[in-house]
């Protein structure tokens, strides 16, 4: 008997998602940080044994949209509702129980196993989350709560039991070998977004992009051209920065990052282009991935 199936993670921004999907995973698949919308697709994490293939999908938290790109990214998370096996339903114990009532209801209705994640614990005490789970039970009666801390890796150890239970019988539907369904290219984009989203304050994280334009492979060195796009000429400046020192920073600590996960040298080359509300562009958006056909 084999079992297989899909396990996709939803949630509000910030709950914790990637890093409970890396953890499950067991590899960086997600790029963490406090920020909230982190995560702009939907990626995926396989996890294989002799006989099982876990197909985890980490998605972006789930908002009301202001621009296109963030109703691509609500489409993500949506479709995660339609094509599980398992749902893991991540919130924690800092955010209100009700807030985004209207994914939940949509939770609510689907009709498969849905396991509520009740993340960061350990930021609570026993009084507060043992109300917080009466409060749940009653939004979302059919789900099985779940308290846990995926930044400890309290208590996940049960939640991967409860997954393993609940898969269905079913042929892999990816290679054995298979970690992900993403290119290397991809990888190395978030890398890159990873450190504008740590070097960089307010808007200007959420207004760039990054597209490996070149991508050489040689035997002992990968040469690979990226370019930041953001909306507006003072974006430009401020991500280059004095001197260019801000984009050589951000230049610097991605390379480590991509050699780590290549396991091979890197020169890496990052340039800057103005790319006007790209974030409203439906042909921007399909050409970055975003809008699918």
């Amino acid at each position: 008997m084999h079992k297989a199936g899909f396990v996709n993670i939803v949630g509000n921004p910030n709950v914790g998602k990637s890093t409970l999907m890396n953890t499950l995973v067991g590899e960086k698949i997600s790029i963490i940080t406090s920020k909230a919308q982190t995560t702009r697709h939907r990626i995926m994490g396989i996890v294989n044994g002799d006989d099982y293939q876990i197909v985890y999908s980490d998605t972006p938290g789930v908002l009301i949209p202001n621009y296109k790109l963030q109703e691509s990214m609500l489409n993500f998370s949506n479709s995660a509702l339609q094509d599980a096996d398992i749902l893991l339903y991540v919130t924690d114990t800092v955010e209100k129980v009700d807030k985004n009532a209207e994914f939940l209801e949509k939770v609510q209705r689907i009709d498969i196993p849905v396991l509520l994640i009740i993340n960061k614990i350990d930021l609570s005490d026993q009084q507060r989350l043992e109300a917080q789970v009466e409060e749940l039970g009653k939004l979302l009666p059919k789900a099985e709560i779940i308290p846990i801390s995926a930044l400890r890796k309290f208590n996940v150890s049960y939640v991967l039991k409860r997954i393993s239970e609940l898969l269905p019988e079913s042929p892999p539907y990816f290679d054995k070998d298979a970690l992900t369904d993403k290119p290397a290219r991809f990888f190395i984009t978030e890398i890159i977004r990873e450190k504008i989203l740590l070097y960089y304050q307010k808007e200007i994280p959420y207004s760039t992009e990054v597209v490996v334009e070149n991508y050489e492979d040689s035997e002992h060195l990968v040469r690979i051209s990226a370019v930041i796009y953001v909306e507006r000429e003072t974006q430009k400046g401020i991500i280059i920065g004095h001197g260019g020192q801000a984009l050589k920073k951000v230049g610097t600590e991605a390379r480590k990052d991509i050699e780590a996960f290549l396991g091979k040298k890197v020169f890496l080359e990052v340039f800057v282009k103005v790319e006007k509300d790209w974030r409203n562009k439906d042909n921007k958006l399909k050409a970055f991935g975003y809008q699918l056909d």
